[in-house]
């Protein structure tokens, strides 16, 4: 899990940790750091969850009354003009 580190390497580490945060604020961290963690993996799964799961399909519902008027409009709009006999 840490490579190459060593038993030495990780108490060094340890003790540069309780210097610097005391050992009041460790538990604190710590928990803070799980809790990060536990959200990662969180919505790590649930983007993976939402590429891997299809989406639900929609089919369209289109009524016999939702169409007319859009055809009205279309055919108004393409029908040619009468010429003018002058």
């Amino acid at each position: 899990m840490f490579g190459n580190i060593g038993m030495m390497e990780l108490m060094v580490v340890l003790v540069i940790v309780l210097v610097l945060f005391g050992a009041k604020r460790i538990p604190e961290i710590s928990a803070s750091f799980g809790k990060g963690i536990r959200e990662f993996k969180k919505n790590v799964n649930d983007v993976e969850r939402s590429i891997t799961e299809p989406e639900p399909r929609v089919e369209p519902r289109l009524g016999a009354g939702s169409v007319d008027p859009v055809r009205r409009d279309v055919s108004e709009e393409v029908r040619p003009e009468p010429k003018r006999l002058i």
